[in-house]
């Protein structure tokens, strides 16, 4: 099942890179031509697209590394307390 998710999650780090950055720039061509701005427009489209990318890519790694290390986690035992055991 962890293969499976971990594939499902390749997905996804591939489309929270692609769609931010195609959407920012696809949205500043259409403010671009819509309102007669310039070129700059497109840049600072790219760069808010880049951010939203990499911010989308560290958060699906993170999600991923989760999902590995739950299956470790199964395996330990949890620390046994009492109720009188106020550490």
């Amino acid at each position: 099942m962890k293969d499976v998710s971990l594939l499902v999650m390749i997905g996804q780090l591939g489309l929270s890179v692609a769609i931010p950055l195609a959407g920012c720039i696809i949205l500043a061509v259409w403010l671009r031509n819509k309102f007669s701005l310039g070129v700059w427009v497109i840049f600072i489209g790219a760069i808010l697209g880049g951010i939203l990318a990499i911010s989308g890519f560290r958060s699906t790694l993170k999600t991923m590394e989760n999902i590995t290390t739950q299956d470790n986690d199964k395996d330990k035992k949890p620390p046994v307390t009492g109720f009188n055991s106020h550490d």
